[in-house]
Order: C-alpha cells, then sequence, then structure tokens
C-alpha cells in the first residue's frame, strides 16, 4: 500500500483532530482542523484510504510544510 504524506499549507494550531489511527477517509475528507488568523482552517485528505500515523495532537503549533498525518491507500 502507498503512503502519502499530508502536510500543511500554512502555520496554526490545531483545534481538531476528527480522525483516529486506523480509522478511514474518503477524499476530501477532514484530516485535522487547525486555527490560523482566527479563522478555522480544514487540511483535508488528498485520497481515500486509511490513517496510519497522527502526527499532531490537540493545540500542537504547525509550521507551513510540516507533515501532520499518513495516509495508506
Amino acid at each position: 500500500m502507498p503512503a502519502i504524506k499530508i502536510a500543511t499549507e500554512i502555520t496554526g494550531r490545531v483545534c481538531a483532530t476528527p480522525v483516529q489511527v486506523g480509522g478511514t477517509l474518503a477524499d476530501g475528507d477532514d484530516v485535522v482542523v487547525f486555527e490560523a488568523m482566527k479563522m478555522e482552517i480544514p487540511v483535508p485528505s488528498p485520497a481515500n484510504g486509511t490513517i496510519a500515523s497522527l502526527l499532531v495532537k490537540f493545540d500542537d503549533v504547525i509550521a507551513e510544510g510540516q507533515a501532520i498525518a499518513i495516509v495508506t491507500t
């Protein structure tokens, strides 16, 4: 199974992790929601798959380009 590393596009703080390791995702499902500039910004899954690893937790500060999860397809 190929693994896809999901990364953020901007810096922010994790305010929700609606998925769990082992959970399934559809293309476009929210993997993490983070707060930046007083807005909540979801990070969508780029493909159908299973969460192999969640690399952040609630209230973590994440940097632009940081990997937040690994999805297997």
